[in-house]
């Protein structure tokens, strides 16, 4: 493990190093802040008692697309350069002489990858200070650290996607695209909940949907079949980028 710290500091500074780092969290920062501010004003504008099961804070943390949407093109690019950039440079197969695994180059890029998710969203606890401030339905502790547990499954569910497209990936555009396209794809998958009668069918894709995972997480419902499903399908993206490296190597 402390090979894996070792390259996961190494990814996280070359990452904050560089433009790209701070550009992206500008960019989230506005794309944010500005949704936050019109579901407030949404929010101010409705009756009394026409709101009493939403707020702003359930309705920013997954009550609406604008929740999504942005993270279809944010977690490629923070996953995008991972391993892609190593194989396009040339670097991954000098560093893979060094007494590094491939486990734990692995496991320290997903450790990083981590790392961004974690400080994409620190700033959103503005939100939930301003909520609580202006009164604006303001979550309890208990809800607010199921909706952040909630986040953190997603994120380890879409970096390790992220991870297995850089790992498998020539370079960085590739890998971005096909992160892109997977978790779009599981996302559509999901609003198949909102489209069958069937209840079966329906309970399928609710289970598999990212949507109705965060309604959940969101009113504070902890349900561990999403915990299982977004914590298996993390270890099988780590796993499958170990053996990508590993065929890497043997070419």
């Amino acid at each position: 493990m402390r090979v894996a710290w070792t390259v996961a500091r190494r990814e996280v500074w070359s990452f904050f190093i560089s433009p790209v780092a701070y550009v992206l969290l500008l960019v989230w920062l506005l794309f944010s802040g500005i949704t936050f501010y019109y579901l407030v004003v949404i929010f101010s504008s409705q009756p009394m008692g026409a709101s009493a099961t939403a707020s702003p804070l359930s309705l920013f943390f997954g009550g609406t697309t604008l929740f999504y949407l942005p993270l279809f093109l944010f977690a490629p690019i923070m996953t995008m350069r991972l391993l892609a950039e190593e194989r396009s440079s040339g670097t991954l197969e000098p560093l893979l002489t060094v007494p590094v695994s491939e486990v734990s180059l692995v496991i320290g890029k997903y450790l990083a990858a981590m790392c961004f998710w974690v400080v994409l969203w620190l700033p959103t606890l503005v939100y939930v200070w301003i909520a609580g401030s202006a009164g604006q339905g303001v979550l309890d502790p208990g809800t607010l650290g199921a909706t952040y547990l909630g986040i953190a499954c997603i994120g380890f569910f879409y970096m390790a996607v992220g991870l297995l497209m850089s790992a498998v990936s020539r370079n960085q555009i590739v890998a971005a695209t096909l992160t892109f396209l997977v978790l779009a794809g599981i996302f559509l998958l999901g609003l198949g909940g909102y489209v069958f009668t069937d209840e079966e069918a329906r309970g399928i894709f609710e289970y598999v949907g990212i949507w109705s995972q965060m309604e959940a997480f969101s009113k504070g419902i902890v349900d561990t079949r999403y915990l299982v499903y977004d914590l298996s399908l993390a270890l099988l993206g780590v796993f499958l980028s170990v053996r990508a490296v590993q065929a890497n190597r043997w070419q």
